[in-house]
């Protein structure tokens, strides 16, 4: 199926199996693909970003992170039966990188959790080949080092969790400098493996309720959680043909 637009974002309407099978291929590659995993707070970020907007749009892949962007893709006709979740993806594609010997490389997240989180997963896949793994704490200045680093670790596959927009700003900038074939942005997935944060239970999850569990469990998250009825009330106005038009949207 063709991408959809959302918002001038553009959204591939794969599945995580389809999803994991195309970035293991481009991980065998040399084009330094990125991987976007599209969530509702990125589209709304990218309607007053026309940088991040720009960076959507030029990924190889936009994957369906979020229930809100679910359920407008499935209104369009996607045969979409759920989203691809940051962390069942890194699962799918630790096994698919253990099975091909892919290096991976773990980049983000507190001092020790990518460690951490490599460990749990070199020991639920064995065979996989973890090239690496940094905290996603630095400064700008020190991005051009740990993109050569990266690229001396022969990793062939990038996990960035370094949240959202940096994560994406970081990869457009640096990827190609790591001589990875793919880069991802999987923003908090390293402390759900690692243990870090409590993920919501599986019924919560198929309920789409996931962002409120997220909400009860941490209050403070409530400014980001604006997002939500700003989205629908965006996507509300595009329906109607009352949404400015912006540039940086697909072709």
């Amino acid at each position: 199926m063709k991408p959809l637009e959302i918002l001038g974002c553009r959204l591939d309407p794969i599945d995580s199996r389809e999803a994991a099978a195309s970035i293991l291929a481009l991980a065998r590659g040399s084009g330094g693909a990125q991987v976007v995993t599209l969530g509702t707070e990125m589209v709304v970020h990218a309607q007053d970003d026309a940088s991040f907007r720009a960076i959507v749009n030029a990924c190889a892949l936009s994957l369906c992170d979020t229930v809100g962007l679910l359920l407008v893709a499935r209104r369009r006709g996607a045969p979409l039966r759920e989203r691809v979740a940051g962390v069942e993806l890194i699962d799918r594609l630790c096994a698919g990188a253990a099975a091909q010997q892919l290096p991976v490389y773990f980049l983000g997240g507190t001092e020790g959790v990518a460690a951490e989180a490599a460990a749990i997963l070199r020991a639920r896949f064995p065979g996989l080949r973890v090239a690496g793994t940094r905290s996603g704490y630095f400064r700008d200045d020190e991005g051009a080092a740990i993109a050569e680093a990266i690229a001396r670790s022969d990793a062939r596959l990038l996990f960035a969790g370094m949240g959202s927009p940096r994560q994406e700003y970081w990869l457009a900038e640096h990827l190609r400098a790591t001589r990875c074939g793919a880069g991802i942005g999987v923003g908090g997935s390293f402390d759900v493996i690692a243990g870090r944060i409590e993920r919501a239970p599986p019924i919560v999850r198929r309920l789409g309720l996931e962002w409120l569990y997220r909400l009860l469990k941490e209050p403070w998250r409530w400014r980001r959680q604006l997002a939500l009825p700003r989205f629908v009330w965006l996507v509300l106005l595009d329906r109607l043909g009352l949404r400015p038009v912006r540039g940086g949207t697909p072709s």
